[in-house]
This record gives C-alpha cells, structure tokens and sequence, in this order.
C-alpha cells in the first residue's frame, strides 16, 4: 500500500473514534478554563505577593497553568491512538493490509502528531489570549520579547507529550498498562521529583519539566536550571525520539 494511501487510512481511523475527538476536545478545554481560572486568581492576588514573587511573576507561564490537566487528555489522546486498535484486535487486519510495519507505526504517529499540533497551538493562542485579558494591568502583550516564542512553545510542548505517550503505548500495547504508567508519572512523580530538594536535579530533566521551560519568560527568581527554552525544548523532544525509537523496535520483533 502506497504512503499517501496508508496516512488516509489513518486519517480515517482517528477520526471516525468518537474518544479520541473527545480526548482532544478535553485538552483545549481543561487548558483554557484552568488557565483562565488561574489568570483570575493570580490578579486579584498580586497585590498580595512578597516582592520576591512579583519580581518572578511571570504573565504569560500564568495563562499556560491549565497545561497541568490539558496534558493529562493530551496522554489519553496519544495512547488511545496507538492502542486502540491492540484492544479491539483490529491490529492483525492492519498489519496485514501495510505489512511495512515501520511504515503502519509512523504514519499513524504523523497524523495523529500533525492532529495534535493544530489543537495544541489553536489552544496556546487561546488560553494566551484569554489568560492576558484576565491579568489586566499584569497582562503580557504578544509582541514582548520571548512572549510569541512562549505561545508557539505550549502548542509544541502539548503536541510532544501526545507523541511521547504514542511511543510508549507502542511499546505496551495495552492502554490500560500505558495509561497507568503516564498518568502517575507526569501527574504525580515528576512533581514530587521535582519539589523534594535531593531529587530536583534529576526531575528537571524529566520530559515534561524540561518541555515547560519553552513556556517561560521570566525565569523564576533564584532559577539555576541549567538549560534555556530551547534547550529544555530539546531534551523533551530526546525522550520522545527514545520513545518512538524503543516503540518501532518492539512492533517490528513481536508478534501483532
């Protein structure tokens, strides 16, 4: 089966599945509302903070804290894409029709991966957009130095942690198995990583950590982080590489 023919077939796939349109429609709206939510608080708040925090108070990160839930339907999305079709058993039939395996794996990762993007940065410009208006006086304009950078940024960090999740269901197949793997580590170990003082080297380095950085513009005071954006960018997107990488290698030794 021809490539173009294979990504149709794709298309076709993740579309006609109700949850993974939901899952998708959860992301933007879990985003935008917390962030909002947020924004609200933190203004009415700011008066309040010590002037070390206002000198760390950083508008546009602000608008982007409904990320935190957003990447939880996020995950759900990049597992339910890959998996599905181990669950129902319709693996076999497809394999059979693109024996090419590397071919089959990737092109579903393409479209859901392209799918993914257009949400994530249609919802990073929206929670942006509506986080600024509920800061007021505090808000951040598009046009500030590293604030566009940081827009595009939550669209890409939101993309990254669905394809993060494709790689590792396609290394265990199981949705359940993979769910209960992401959900705790990103929700609740590489926060507790991150926040224990003898393990925050290593948490910054986690996927998600790292990735968060590109939404930054004001470095929290005190900050020795020892990368930038990009390079925090950079080290998500090497997770993912490993996780696709590992992904392809188990789908092509085993049996569907």
């Amino acid at each position: 089966m021809a490539a173009t023919q294979v990504l149709r077939s794709e298309w076709t796939k993740i579309r006609s599945v109700a949850s993974t349109v939901w899952t998708l429609s959860l992301a933007a709206v879990l985003t935008i509302a917390l962030g909002v939510l947020i924004s609200i608080l933190s203004r009415n708040e700011f008066k309040n903070m010590s002037v070390k925090e206002q000198m760390g108070f950083d508008p546009t990160f602000i608008s982007f804290a409904g990320m935190s839930l957003g990447q939880l339907a996020m995950i759900v999305f990049g597992v339910l894409v890959v998996s599905n079709e181990y669950s129902t058993g319709m693996i076999r039939t497809s394999l059979a029709a693109v024996p090419q395996r590397g071919t089959f794996l990737f092109s579903k990762i393409a479209v859901a991966t392209l799918l993914a993007f257009v949400v994530g940065l249609a919802t990073s410009f929206i929670a942006f957009f509506l986080g600024q208006a509920m800061l007021g006086s505090y808000k951040a304009q598009i046009g500030d130095p590293g604030v566009l950078r940081a827009v595009i940024g939550g669209g890409l960090y939101m993309t990254l942690i669905a394809v993060f999740s494709m790689g590792v269901a396609s290394m265990l197949r199981s949705p359940m198995l993979s769910l209960g793997i992401l959900m705790p580590f990103f929700f609740l170990i590489s926060n507790i990583l991150g926040a224990v003082s003898a393990t925050k080297k290593i948490g910054r380095f986690l996927p998600d950590q790292a990735g968060s950085k590109i939404m930054q513009v004001v470095p929290p005071v005190g900050d020795d982080t020892p990368y930038g954006p990009w390079g925090g960018l950079l080290i998500m997107v090497i997770w993912v590489v490993v996780a696709l990488f590992f992904g392809y290698l188990l789908l092509k030794k085993r049996d569907a």
